[in-house]
């Protein structure tokens, strides 16, 4: 291969890696029962990839390739560890599924990412440890970037995520959709996960970025498909309708010159109407059921934020309403955050900042939207001294350059 193959077999990877991570493991793990050794063997098949593609080409079917490859990786481990008799059924698997060169082009292996989100929100497993696990193996992340968004130190993190593994592994867990009545126990787990995962790529360069905009799409796909399985279930309906105003929204969070555009100052006519129509229909799905909850109170405050597209204005009151609502539910920092801008533009600025200052100050400390909600109600307030001091927690917080550099031309 010459130089600009192999830099093509070099993207490849990189893509099919991204693509189909939490497939491949999912696919693995459910027949082997063992997550850990499954992420060991689809690591090992990459390496493998990388040896080996860019001087023999890029195969045909790369997925295929890749779990032809890992399957290798778990007999040999299996063999090498001399379990073969307590492993038949595992073996039995690995020696007698599709190999690659049984895949056509156009054939993919099914997809079990939902029954190994079940898995990971089992209630053996330490409830804290839900949603990272969901996101590492179902969704590719590593323990660093989870780490990040749970304010957790990345070698503990890496340690409870191993000890998660070790449960699934050792406790028994089916792998499996659970029956209905063990259904609703975990349901919201998972929801609170695949909301977890668009919301890091969402956050990631606000979806410029391909890895963002990867871990957005597939949070949203694994979104409608949760739904198929639950079609009357309202949260998932309202998890979907929030991720589909926001996803409307995301072409006019960059101007042309790539420049961060807060929700405010968006021209409504970049908006994507047919998303937001969808997530309406979602929406009043939802609330025709009569069990409001988080999601749905969620979506509906960006139902309101859409409705500048047709009227032109932003009904306030009703956000703030809606937030009124969602603290009896949900304390979150964010919805706290929200809760203080809405009251800021119904009740004054003084009473935003009053909501904002009622917040316990070590849970923001590290709370990047506090500060800039924080920044933005002191300078128009003319307290422009705390507004500067404000705006540079919220800077130094910013992993977003563009929202940085949006920060520090408010801060002036």
């Amino acid at each position: 291969m010459n130089e600009i193959n192999q830099e093509d077999a070099h993207r490849t990877i990189e893509r099919v890696a991204r693509e189909s991570y939490g497939r491949l493991v999912a696919y693995l793990s459910v027949h082997t029962h063992d997550v850990a050794s499954a992420e060991d063997a689809l690591s090992n098949a990459l390496v493998s990839a990388l040896k080996h593609w860019p001087q023999e080409g890029v195969p045909k079917n790369p997925e295929a390739w890749l779990l032809t490859a890992a399957r290798h990786s778990l007999i040999d481990v299996i063999r090498h560890e001399r379990v073969v008799l307590n492993s038949e059924p595992t073996l039995k698997f690995l020696t007698e599924s599709p190999t690659e060169a049984t895949f056509s082009t156009s054939t993919q292996f099914p997809d079990e990412r939902l029954k190994l989100l079940f898995v990971c929100a089992h209630p053996a497993i330490d409830p804290a440890m839900h949603t990272p696990l969901m996101l590492q193996t179902v969704l590719g992340l590593d323990a660093a970037r989870i780490s990040q968004a749970f304010l957790i130190a990345p070698k503990t993190m890496g340690q409870r995520l191993f000890r998660a593994k070790t449960k699934i592994r050792g406790g028994g867990i089916p792998f499996e959709i659970p029956q209905e009545r063990d259904l609703a126990e975990r349901l919201e787990a998972v929801l609170e996960a695949i909301y977890a995962a668009f919301g890091l790529g969402w956050d990631d360069m606000a979806g410029t970025d391909q890895r963002g905009r990867d871990l957005a799409e597939e949070a949203m796909w694994l979104a409608r498909v949760l739904l198929q399985l639950v079609p009357g279930e309202p949260e998932a309906q309202g998890l979907l309708a929030l991720m589909l105003y926001c996803e409307a929204r995301r072409v006019a969070r960059r101007d042309a010159n790539g420049r961060y555009v807060p929700l405010s100052e968006q021209n409504p006519n970049q908006w994507s109407l047919s998303l937001i129509e969808e997530a309406e229909r979602h929406l009043a799905e939802a609330f025709k059921q009569g069990r409001v909850g988080r999601f749905q109170l969620e979506a509906a405050v960006q139902s309101v934020h859409a409705e500048r597209a047709r009227s032109g204005r932003t009904d306030w009151a009703a956000i703030a309403l809606f937030y009124e609502q969602l603290l009896r539910i949900s304390t979150a920092l964010g919805t706290r955050a929200g809760y203080a801008a809405a009251v800021a533009e119904t009740k004054g600025l003084e009473a935003g900042i009053a909501a904002l200052e009622s917040i316990d100050p070590e849970a923001v400390s590290h709370y990047q939207p506090y500060w800039a909600v924080r920044a933005h109600l002191l300078q128009r307030l003319g307290k422009i001294r705390e507004a500067a001091e404000a705006y540079d927690r919220a800077i130094g917080l910013s992993e977003d350059p563009a929202v940085r550099e949006f920060l520090l031309q408010k801060r002036g």
